[in-house]
C-alpha cells in the first residue's frame, strides 16, 4: 500500500516550488504529537531567518526515519535524486578528503530536507563560498554533571566581555538543550586551526577569570562540576545545531538566538517547534543582522602566542581527528604512564 503523499507549495524568492512531502502524519515527536507535516510547516515559518544563520554553508542533516527516539544517521552528501533547487559545494574534510556537501540557499530545500527526515541541522563556521575560512568564531558552554543551563548563563555574560575586549560582537543562543552557543562574527581572513586557536585563548582567559566556574579540561574525569568550554566545536567540519534547528529530544525544543537581555531566568524548554514561529513575530530575530558585525580575531591570535610562549601549547584535538603538531598524549590522565609517551606526545614503540 502507497503512503499517504501531499505536495507543499513553498514560496522561494524566485517564485514557488511544490515539494513532495510522504507521510505527513507521522508523528516526529510521540510525547507532543508533533507531526512530519508540522515540522514542515515550522520550516516555512522560520525560513528567513535560519536561512540567514545557516544558509550559503555546507550543512550536515542529521535524519530520524522514525522520529524522535529511533536511531538518527547523518547526511552530508547530496543523496541520489536530490531536486535541483538543493545546492552543494566541495569541501575537505580534516582527513584531506574533498566531497561535495549539502548547501541550503532556499526555504523549499529546508522543506526537502524535512521530507528527508532531517530533524537536526550542524552547518558549518564558514560559506559555501569560501569554506576554508570561518566568518564566525562559536564557543559552546556546555553544563557537565551538577550544573545545569543557569550555571552557563554567567560564564555566556563573561566571555561576551572577554570577546568585547577583543573587539567582537559576541551573539548568544540557547543549544535546544541544557547549555548555550556564543557566536562571534568574524573576517574570514584566517582557516580553521587559526580560529580554534582564538577560541582557546579566549576561553582560557574565562577560565582564568572564573576558574571555579568553567574548564577548559578536555578529558571529563577533569571538569568536575563546572561549564565546559567546548574549544573542539571550533575545528573543521565539528558542527553543532544551527540556528532555529530543532533537536531530536523529547519537548520538540529549538536552539533559539536571544537577546543578552533575556539570558538570566530563561527556561531554554519554553522554545520549541510550536513556540518559536509566534515568537518570531513578537519579538523578531536576535541574531538579525549579525553577518554585518564581523571583526578579526588578531588580538585572540596574539593572546594565543603569549600563553604559548608562557608554556601553555597546543590542547587535545577530537578522536577522529589525525594526530596534530604539538598535541597532548591522547589518553585518560588517570591511565597515562609517562614512560610510554614521548615529549612530542607519541606513544614510544617497545
Amino acid at each position: 500500500m502507497a503512503s499517504e503523499r501531499v505536495t507543499l507549495t513553498v514560496i522561494d524568492p524566485d517564485g514557488e516550488r511544490e515539494v513532495a512531502l510522504s507521510s505527513p502524519n507521522r508523528v516526529v515527536w510521540p510525547k507532543d504529537g508533533i507531526t512530519k507535516a508540522e515540522l514542515a510547516e515550522y520550516f516555512q515559518q522560520v525560513s528567513v531567518p535560519f536561512l540567514e544563520a545557516n544558509g550559503n554553508r555546507p550543512v550536515s542533516l542529521e535524519r530520524f526515519r522514525d522520529g524522535v527516539g529511533s536511531e538518527g544517521f547523518f547526511s552530508k552528501n547530496p543523496p541520489k535524486g536530490t531536486p535541483e533547487y538543493v545546492d552543494a559545494v566541495t569541501v575537505t574534510y580534516n582527513s584531506g578528503r574533498r566531497h561535495p556537501q549539502i548547501v541550503l540557499n532556499r526555504p523549499s530545500a529546508i522543506v526537502w530536507a524535512a521530507q528527508m527526515n532531517t530533524i537536526v541541522f550542524h552547518p558549518w563556521a564558514s560559506l559555501a563560498t569560501d569554506s576554508d575560512n570561518p566568518v564566525e568564531l562559536r564557543i559552546d558552554l556546555d553544563p557537565q554533571p551538577g550544573t545545569g543551563f543557569a550555571d552557563a548563563v554567567p560564564a555566556a555574560h563573561a566571555l561576551r566581555e572577554v570577546l568585547k575586549e577583543v573587539g567582537l560582537d559576541a551573539f548568544v543562543k540557547t543549544s535546544g538543550n541544557r547549555g548555550l552557543h556564543v557566536f562571534a562574527p568574524i573576517e574570514p581572513t584566517h582557516e580553521f586551526l587559526d580560529v580554534r586557536h582564538a577560541v582557546i585563548a579566549a576561553g582560557r582567559e574565562l577560565e582564568r577569570r572564573m576558574p571555579e566556574q568553567v574548564t577548559m579540561n578536555w578529558w571529563k574525569e577533569e571538569r568536575g562540576e563546572r561549564i565546559f568550554i567546548d574549544f573542539n566545536q571550533a575545528n573543521r567540519d565539528r558542527t553543532m545545531a544551527g540556528a532555529y534547528s530543532p533537536r531530536a529530544l523529547p519537548g520538540a525544543t529549538v536552539s533559539t538566538p536571544v537577546h543578552w537581555d533575556e539570558l538570566d531566568g530563561l527556561d531554554p524548554a519554553a522554545f520549541t517547534v510550536r513556540s518559536v514561529p509566534q515568537r518570531l513575530e513578537e519579538i523578531g530575530d536576535p541574531w538579525a543582522g549579525a553577518q554585518e558585525k564581523r571583526g578579526r580575531i588578531d588580538t585572540l591570535l596574539e593572546w594565543w602566542e603569549r600563553d604559548v610562549a608562557d608554556g601553555l601549547g597546543e590542547l587535545s584535538f577530537p578522536p577522529e581527528f589525525p594526530k596534530m603538531p604539538g598535541e597532548p598524549p591522547r589518553v585518560q590522565p588517570s591511565k597515562k604512564v609517562a614512560a610510554n609517551w614521548d615529549e612530542n606526545g607519541d606513544p614510544v614503540e617497545d
